[in-house]
């Protein structure tokens, strides 16, 4: 039986259909417990008693997490993740009018699921401590995302009124900064801040060379700069005490949750391996974890496991024209992650410098060779786990042409 799940934020519909595409049945139930209980009992109703447990459900939904995934994998369907974009195209292979809604939609992922299910990705069966991992690895790095959103409007609005402060202070959301530019605002303000003041800033940063800074710090807050009108400056330093503020709380936030982090990284049994590989310590090995989840028969090769985390090229061929790409599609955080590994990689080790400047040499440039070295150290992690013995050096990059360093 096939079952297709178009999900709203308080309702699924739901459609029933045999392996003819005969539909069966079809329903709008609620989200949680009463509607996954009128879900079993619609099957219930169409296999029989007799037949419950010798036929395979087949459940198409365009989520792979969630209470009720987790729900209709607990009862032992088959849940098939649709990635929107698929579920859209084979949409249109249905009409063209553009018409939707969600009963159609239901009626198109049951078909779906019945004609091309052996194409689909399976929801992973990824262990609950994975699962935890992946929503605090997540919720830290969405807050690292806005700090960064908050401080480059921080930049924009000193930029338009307050340009000393972009030469006086390099990290703008570094806690010695925001303490001082909550001091002090306005270009007037913190003309007026004494050497004092701004060593003692930052002293509890436990910044170095205090004198030195703080001198440097005053004296480019007191240069000359063109400026807005008094009224103006202080709507400004307003709008940038606001964001000061929403900067300085996710500052705080991120570090709580990086020791989260790190704690439920450190409790999973692949924790080892996956901190033993170049470029990789407990947060950025978290993150990885979580995107590619430690479902140990989801990836069947590595080939399988480049192509999810998107690093492998894409080839494309039409008549005698041929290109290779870099693949746009892919999960972002993943991606992020991998290619910050990689760049990590180049200075801890000596085979992944080799291959990358090995990339360089044959005309790639830098995000290209970089690129590469993370699809290829996303293969030897994949080795690594595959059989649970930590990162090698010489192992790893030993059928590389040139001299790797012991």
């Amino acid at each position: 039986m096939f079952v297709g799940d178009d999900w709203a934020e308080d309702h699924h519909d739901i459609e029933l259909m045999d392996g003819s595409g005969r539909r069966l049945a079809k329903a709008r139930l609620p989200e949680g417990v009463a509607g996954m209980a009128r879900l079993h009992a619609m099957i219930g109703d169409q296999l029989g008693q007799t037949l419950a447990d010798e036929v395979e459900v087949v459940v198409g939904i365009e989520t792979d997490r969630g209470p009720w995934v987790a729900a209709l994998v607990a009862a032992g369907y088959t849940v098939l993740a649709v990635n929107p974009l698929q579920a859209a195209r084979f949409r249109d292979r249905l009409g063209v009018s553009g018409a939707k809604s969600d009963a159609a939609d239901a009626h198109m992922l049951a078909d779906m699921v019945r004609t091309h299910g052996h194409e689909l990705r399976p929801v992973a069966g990824d262990s609950a401590r994975a699962e935890a991992i992946k929503v605090v690895a997540r919720t830290h790095k969405t807050l690292i995302w806005e700090r960064t959103r908050h401080t480059q409007r921080l930049r924009h609005a000193l930029r338009d009124y307050f340009p000393a402060a972009l030469a006086a202070f390099d990290d703008l959301d570094a806690a010695d900064t925001l303490e001082l530019l909550d001091k002090a605002p306005t270009p007037g303000q913190a003309a007026r801040l004494t050497i004092s003041q701004i060593s003692a800033a930052l002293k509890r940063a436990r910044r170095r060379n205090i004198t030195p800074k703080a001198a440097a710090i005053q004296t480019a807050l007191r240069a000359e700069h063109l400026g807005q009108p008094e009224i103006v400056a202080a709507a400004y330093a307003a709008s940038s005490r606001a964001l000061i503020a929403v900067i300085a709380t996710l500052n705080a936030q991120i570090t709580a949750l990086q020791g989260q982090v790190e704690s439920h990284f450190g409790q999973h049994p692949a924790a080892e391996i996956i901190v033993s590989q170049p470029g990789l310590g407990p947060v950025l090995g978290a993150r990885v974890l979580a995107e590619f989840g430690d479902d140990p028969h989801r990836y069947s090769s590595a080939k399988a496991r480049k192509n999810y985390a998107g690093t492998s090229p894409v080839t494309r061929a039409s008549g005698r024209k041929k290109v290779t790409l870099a693949r746009f599609v892919h999960n972002d955080r993943l991606i992020d992650a991998l290619l910050t590994q990689a760049f990590a990689a180049l200075t801890t080790s000596p085979g992944a410098r080799a291959y990358y400047d090995r990339q360089r040499a044959r005309g790639a440039n830098h995000n290209a060779a970089l690129r590469q070295l993370a699809n290829r150290l996303v293969g030897i992690l994949h080795g690594c786990l595959k059989t649970h013995t930590p990162y090698d050096e010489m192992t790893a990059w030993s059928h590389q042409t040139g001299t790797v360093a012991a």
